[in-house]
């Protein structure tokens, strides 16, 4: 398996495609779908920070407004309240590489600087463009998510995406991002409003491997899992694991999951199955 280096602030960096990379979720909110409230302090957000990166997280991604459908937005001030003395608390406890989940500039550049080498917009830089230019200017690796929220899709899923997608990638080249800094997220349950929809993009993902660039997974605790097993969101564990085995088989590089631990077993079997699968003679 090819291996690809991210790009990150501060002089980091990533190596992508042997081994899966786990993100665990840090929402320091009131109102996330499946643990708002739970860390919105920062001694439990740093506690529950250590506990993933001890399960085996190699980014925490912490975010600090709600995107579940149907969030109330906050000012660009209360988010960065609540984010930016966790990225600061983490950056100088060492460890893991951290990413800040936000779709302001403002926020996105405050956070690199106070020590987080990741930004992760869920808009795709289509909302504020001006964080290309935060990543170019300090060298923070860039997730950009698609979305098919406030516009009309296209009715095949991976056309939206390569569409959407193209357009954001527009936007990095525009403000000078480099190609080691990219990473696409499919943006599993974004205005994907039914479980056939997210299920025919899990199905059809390894045709996002056409763009050329890493690929992340963000499936965790999705209504689509819901609507496939009959659980509440936080007992969607192991069918969010499912998942992530199944997208691992895709191309997925990355996965973006609250439950760390048993994603990363789970990843690492099938790790050790692709890279036995390499070994074998042709014919076995």
């Amino acid at each position: 398996m090819t291996t690809r280096r991210w790009q990150l602030a501060h002089g980091r960096y990533l190596d992508l495609g042997p081994k899966a990379v786990v993100v665990g979720i840090l929402n320091v909110t009131p109102d996330s779908f499946s643990d708002g409230g739970l860390f919105i302090a920062p001694e439990k957000a740093l506690e529950q920070a250590r506990r993933m990166v001890e399960e085996g997280a190699a980014i925490i991604d912490v975010g600090g407004e709600s995107t579940r459908p149907g969030f109330a937005p906050i000012t660009a001030e209360e988010e960065q309240g609540r984010v930016l003395p966790v990225v600061a608390a983490l950056a100088a406890s060492g460890g893991a590489l951290i990413s800040v989940d936000t779709y302001r500039e403002d926020t996105a550049r405050r956070a690199v600087a106070a020590g987080a080498h990741i930004v992760n917009d869920i808009w795709g830089l289509q909302r504020e463009p001006g964080i290309a230019r935060v990543a170019a200017e300090t060298g923070a690796g860039l997730v950009i998510m698609h979305t098919g929220r406030e516009r009309r899709k296209l009715p095949d899923v991976i056309e939206d995406q390569l569409l959407f997608l193209r357009k954001s990638l527009a936007i990095a080249r525009a403000g000078n991002v480099t190609d080691s800094q990219i990473v696409l997220d499919a943006g599993f349950g974004f205005a994907k409003e039914t479980a056939e929809e997210n299920l025919d993009l899990m199905a059809r993902f390894a045709e996002l491997q056409a763009l050329g660039y890493p690929l992340m997974a963000g499936t965790s605790r999705k209504r689509f899992i819901g609507a496939a097993t009959g659980r509440d969101p936080g007992e969607r564990a192991v069918g969010t694991a499912a998942t992530s085995v199944i997208l691992r088989l895709k191309g997925a590089d990355l996965f973006r999951v609250h439950d760390v631990a048993i994603n990363v077993d789970a990843l690492a079997v099938t790790d050790a199955m692709l890279a036995r699968e390499t070994e074998l003679p042709p014919g076995h």
